[in-house]
């Protein structure tokens, strides 16, 4: 079970001392449940009241029994309870690699609240959840008749958690009963399968493919060509909902080798990248752009970033500014990949702005795997830097 977990411990007044006890315990279980270590699961805990603090990030330590002493000796703060300021907190702070944050594993934040929030929790979910994490509620007893008056948002689990609601929320009558949810946490906790329900650039996108099937490429760099095409991919969330994967191929003609919504599996795309037979001809790709935000990007998903990633190795025949210009006024994000003896200016014309971060140019065929790591990088970077929906 590799995670980076984060919990988010009531520190609040309402809580009191035997429930704060009752809290820390419950941690020390789960901790020693999961078996933390460098090769699983690693946890940090934040305590909340009026504002947040941590306590201990992934990496202070690196296996269970140390964590469960220091989980021992937390002492409460008190306060408030303002949850949505913790959770923006761990948005902008927590899952940093200075902390120890591994990239690799999925990012989770089990938030523990006594009865009720006393700020809102909506936007600031809405907004860790877009930035790649998964968050599950853990509610404990409801709002005691004192508390009621202070309810701002009276559905804030269904708001905070992801529409699968009830694998991510977890209610518990009483603190008393808390120790029963140890195993079921855990394992939910641990189903890295399920955790997709948070929006990232890997699963967020329709990626439209405008591959270079000219003369001057040579059936083996064709080859070459499409094993780049599929290392991109596979790095993606694939599915009907996730990211979807589409390829032209182009000469002085062009070819719809597959749309969007052809293949909704991983596995399928892969093997129709494999199938794509090498054709041939001329280079117009001017009119290959404008065929593949014709053909292509007009079926992309309303709420999906449209890429489109064009690899050439020559110089065009027809004019690319003014097609690169429509894509890019149609909300396209371009990347331009030039091979040998593709043209710069015309690998800038096609990128979306600014051109460093989005064309890209090398030597030769061979050295194309380069560029799959950075590529990634930049679609992810300006996925995250971008005002959501």
């Amino acid at each position: 079970c590799k995670v980076d977990l984060s919990f988010l411990m009531d520190g609040s007044w309402s809580i009191g001392k035997r429930r704060f006890q009752l809290q820390k315990r419950f941690l020390g279980n789960v901790a020693q449940a999961l078996g933390i270590g460098t090769a699983g699961p690693l946890m940090g805990i934040i305590q909340y009241g009026d504002d947040p603090s941590t306590e201990f990030n992934l990496k202070t330590f690196a296996n269970s029994k140390d964590l469960r002493n220091a989980i021992e000796k937390i002492s409460q703060k008190g306060g408030l309870s303002n949850v949505g300021k913790a959770l923006s907190f761990v948005n902008k702070n927590f899952f940093s690699d200075a902390n120890g944050n591994r990239g690799g594993a999925p990012n989770v934040v089990v938030v523990m609240v006594d009865g009720w929030p006393t700020d809102k929790v909506e936007e600031a979910s809405r907004l860790a959840r877009e930035s790649g994490i998964n968050i599950f509620f853990v509610t404990i007893e409801a709002a005691a008749e004192s508390e009621k008056q202070n309810v701002i948002e009276p559905n804030f689990v269904d708001k905070a958690v992801c529409r699968t609601n009830g694998f991510y929320s977890i209610n518990v009558p009483s603190w008393f009963s808390l120790h029963k949810v140890v195993q079921p946490l855990v394992k939910r906790v641990c189903d890295t399968d399920r955790l997709v329900c948070s929006k990232t650039c890997l699963n967020s996108a329709d990626i439209g493919f405008v591959i270079d099937g000219s003369s001057s490429v040579g059936t083996s760099n064709f080859r070459t060509v499409l094993q780049f095409v599929a290392n991109i991919s596979k790095e993606f969330e694939i599915s009907d909902t996730d990211t979807r994967i589409g390829a032209v191929q182009y000469t002085y003609e062009q070819r719809l080798e597959f749309s969007f919504d052809k293949y909704s599996t991983k596995q399928d795309v892969l093997s129709a990248i494999k199938r794509i037979s090498y054709w041939s001809g001329g280079t117009s790709t001017g009119a290959a752009i404008s065929y593949a935000s014709e053909q292509l990007f007009s079926k992309s998903k309303p709420n999906k970033r449209k890429i489109m990633i064009l690899i050439t190795d020559g110089r065009s025949y027809d004019d690319v500014r003014v097609p690169a210009m429509a894509a890019h006024q149609n909300g396209i994000i371009a990347y331009s990949i030039g091979v040998a003896w593709a043209a710069q200016d015309e690998l800038e014309a096609i990128a979306t702005d600014p051109d460093k971060e989005h064309s890209f140019f090398v030597d030769e065929f061979d050295n194309l795997y380069r560029f799959v790591n950075q590529l990634i990088q930049n679609i992810c970077t300006e996925f995250n830097s971008q005002p959501r929906n």
